[in-house]
């Protein structure tokens, strides 16, 4: 990491753990001048990462303090599957493995219910692309082709719910299940990173008519 990328983030660890600070305290922690402060507070305020308000004093001129923004929050880590995870296994405990195959379901129904009025073009492709910009802005790191035979390939090269997943294999179920329903055509599976494969592959073709 270099070093100007080192002292953002460190001041962003100040602003999570000590915050909110004015550009002298900064200073003052990380051993640099004011100016070279500035300098980085400009660059985090411009990505939206940070934010400031006025500071009135009993003594002197009025300051800015500087605080983090929601949009910050993206940059700490996260422990959301864990907790996932822990409902999962609260609810199958308590209410036995038929409650987990109907939350997955209800998960279906809800993103084909959601993501519907996106995929109303009568061309497969333009279907199959628009499911490959959604889950790429869902973080799941995508590439599509069309192949020789008609069909297409999409690959996803991440999964953010892969902790899950591997844990409870309904998930691969549903995706396939609203991948089938908002495309319209036949969805298969080759490869699946929760079943130990390197990344989650489909191979999407025209339904079968008559």
């Amino acid at each position: 990491m270099n070093e100007t990328g080192s002292t953002r983030k460190q001041i962003m660890l100040m602003l999570k753990t000590g915050g909110p600070l004015t550009v002298s305290d900064m200073a003052e922690q990380l051993g640099v001048t004011e100016m070279a402060v500035r300098r980085h507070l400009n660059t985090l305020e411009r990505d939206g990462l940070i934010g400031s308000k006025l500071l009135r004093q009993s003594m002197g001129r009025p300051t800015h303090q500087y605080y983090l923004t929601d949009k910050s929050e993206e940059h700490f880590p996260k422990s959301y599957h864990t907790f996932t995870l822990d409902l999962l296994n609260d609810l199958e405990q308590n209410y036995g493995p038929a409650i987990i195959d109907q939350l997955f379901k209800n998960r279906e129904k809800r993103l084909t219910d959601l993501y519907q009025s996106e995929f109303t073009s009568q061309c497969l492709r333009d279907r199959v692309r628009a499911l490959a910009e959604l889950q790429d802005s869902k973080g799941y790191m995508v590439e599509w082709e069309e192949l020789e035979d008609g069909s297409y390939k999409l690959t996803e090269f991440n999964c953010p719910i892969a902790q899950v997943a591997n844990k409870y294999n309904q998930a691969c179920a549903c995706e396939i299940n609203w991948f089938q329903n908002l495309l319209d055509a036949e969805v298969e599976r080759s490869e699946c990173k929760a079943k130990g494969g390197q990344n989650c592959i489909y191979y999407i073709r025209k339904r079968k008519t008559g």
